[in-house]
């Protein structure tokens, strides 16, 4: 029996969006069959003695009855019961007047709503018309159950004035009076977010430092440690590091509706798979979790962040990144053009 603890998120039932900023990346849509939550839970039974069971891994409580899809997830769970984060069904807020309210009954202080621009640029950037809308309909859905909304902002080249605008609108509806009102925070952030699965893409656009509205700046996530691409590569250039992402506290394991298996540090790409829980040996696969060996580790254990520069990074290049996720970002280019070499 490993101490370690596991959590397990599944994506047994999709996702409403198709998020053009989505880390993990696109998925197929289709719900998993009846029983496979059971089913993989079982797999690892006998491997850990302490389970968290999640039957989401992008949009939360997305299926018809997410109260009992609740009390069976902590059914599921073994030793442990699963944990409720800042993350809500905005879909789902806006169609169906009891979920607001199964989520103050069950503690939850704040809700994380992502906007990636006014109207038009946040309906195409979520992947469905009217999602702009929806989010502002679960705005006053949550303030009206004594529930904080939280306005997350990914900003990039293209949607920074219409961020600025996101900012005024909130003033506007005076989000953070109304949430003082009932003794709560409203937070309004922004950021660039990581460069990983769908983001990915998003690369030409990334928002360059100076070019950040200064209005913004007060807002902006971890502003002072941001760099430029040019600043990381002057940093990095000549470094022995290895970039080698790892679980800290526990093992988190994503569970694709196909059954492939990610970590949960990594976006859910081909060249990060686990392994399949159809097609491979349970044992094999918990080993390969527990000791993190997988042919993307390998290569990352094989590649020094200053060969990673060389060879990926733009010396010219004013985007901004936090250094984690520059790293991250040389790393994941270097498993992409990668791909299918030995190690």
């Amino acid at each position: 029996m490993n101490q370690q603890n596991l959590s397990l998120a599944v994506d047994l039932y999709g996702c409403p969006n198709r998020c053009l900023h989505c880390w993990l990346g696109h998925m197929p849509n289709r719900q998993m069959e009846d029983g496979a939550d059971e089913w993989i839970v079982r797999q690892f039974r006998s491997y850990f003695d302490r389970i968290e069971f999640y039957s989401w891994l992008r949009e939360p409580d997305f299926c018809p009855d997410y109260r009992a899809r609740w009390e069976r997830d902590k059914e599921l769970s073994v030793n442990a019961v699963p944990q409720r984060f800042e993350l809500a069904s905005f879909f789902r807020l806006a169609r169906d007047p009891g979920y607001a309210g199964f989520l103050k009954e069950l503690g939850v202080p704040a809700v994380q709503l992502t906007f990636f621009g006014t109207e038009a640029t946040t309906d195409r950037y979520v992947g469905r018309k009217g999602a702009f809308r929806e989010l502002l309909k679960a705005t006053e859905v949550l303030l009206a159950e004594g529930i904080c909304p939280r306005w997350q902002c990914f900003i990039n080249e293209e949607n920074k004035d219409e961020i600025v605008q996101l900012l005024h609108l909130s003033e506007e509806l005076k989000l953070a009076e109304r949430c003082a009102a009932f003794g709560g925070t409203f937070k309004f952030f922004v950021h660039e977010g990581s460069c990983e699965g769908e983001n990915r893409k998003l690369y030409p656009i990334r928002i360059q430092k100076d070019h950040i509205p200064e209005e913004l700046i007060p807002y902006y996530l971890d502003h002072p440690e941001l760099k430029t691409e040019k600043e990381l590569c002057a940093a990095l250039r000549g470094s022995m590091e290895h970039e080698v992402p790892h679980n800290d506290d526990g093992i988190v394991l994503y569970v694709a509706n196909n059954n492939d298996l990610f970590f949960n540090f990594a976006h859910m790409r081909p060249e990060w798979r686990i392994g399949n829980l159809k097609e491979d040996p349970v044992e094999e696969l918990v080993r390969r979790a527990v000791e993190e060996d997988i042919p993307a580790l390998q290569k990352a254990r094989g590649i020094t962040l200053g060969e990673l520069v060389w060879r990926y990074g733009d010396p010219l290049s004013e985007r901004v990144f936090s250094e984690g996720d520059y790293r991250m970002y040389l790393l994941n280019t270097y498993l992409e053009k990668t791909q299918g070499d030995a190690v």
